[in-house]
């Protein structure tokens, strides 16, 4: 802990710091607690599409095995060109948002493919919407744990160091300027109370 001075200057200066601490403390903590509501909204989409892809991979489980048999459902058949998101904000923090994905689909002779093939084709296509959001969930995820790391760190220097610390330096302040006004009220009567006896001394001569 730095030196310091024992000044009315410089408690001014640490009644002000004081203020600062507890004007800000309050805020910080709000943020805090909305980060951790956020956090647990994101851990819980990222379940929520975890689940639907298990289900959804158990609804065709039973077939899943002719897309390789039949080399017919092939790389090329199904591809994304783009991933769209956009940006959002949660408590200062900017993450992306999930908006889509679009696909493109190979065109394919009907009459010489399996009936299965177009079921297959809007299958995958759910899959991969479903993982890229989590994808995108877990980003957010990141980054708001990040932040709440940050967050929660101050709080702990405001809550836990400096506003104990500044309280302790305004009492040390005020108890040492306490005592230098004392000694001098007290410096200011002995000086009082030799004028005097020296007066009356010479007045008896």
């Amino acid at each position: 802990m730095a030196k310091i001075r024992l000044t009315k200057n410089e408690l001014k200066k640490q009644k002000d710091s004081l203020k600062m601490y507890r004007r800000y403390l309050p805020t910080l903590m709000l943020k805090k607690q909305q980060l951790q509501g956020e956090i647990r909204l994101t851990e819980a989409r990222f379940k929520e599409l975890q689940l639907e892809k298990e289900q959804l991979d158990e609804s065709f489980k039973s077939w899943i095995a002719v897309f390789g048999e039949t080399g017919v459902f092939t790389n090329d058949i199904l591809k994304i060109t783009s991933l769209r998101t956009g940006h959002g904000n949660i408590a200062g923090v900017a993450i992306p948002v999930f908006e889509g994905v679009d696909f493109e689909v190979s065109v394919y002779d009907l009459m010489h493919t399996p009936p299965w093939l177009d079921t297959a084709v809007e299958c995958m296509k759910k899959v991969l919407l479903l993982e890229l959001e989590a994808e995108i969930v877990e980003e957010q995820k990141r980054k708001l744990d990040k932040e709440l790391r940050t967050t929660t760190q101050r709080v702990n220097l405001f809550e836990k160091v400096k506003i104990p610390e500044t309280r302790g330096n305004i009492k040390k302040i005020q108890v040492y300027l306490g005592d230098q006004q004392t000694a001098s009220v007290v410096r200011g009567k002995i000086a009082k109370s030799a004028t005097s006896a020296a007066g009356t001394e010479k007045a008896a001569r």
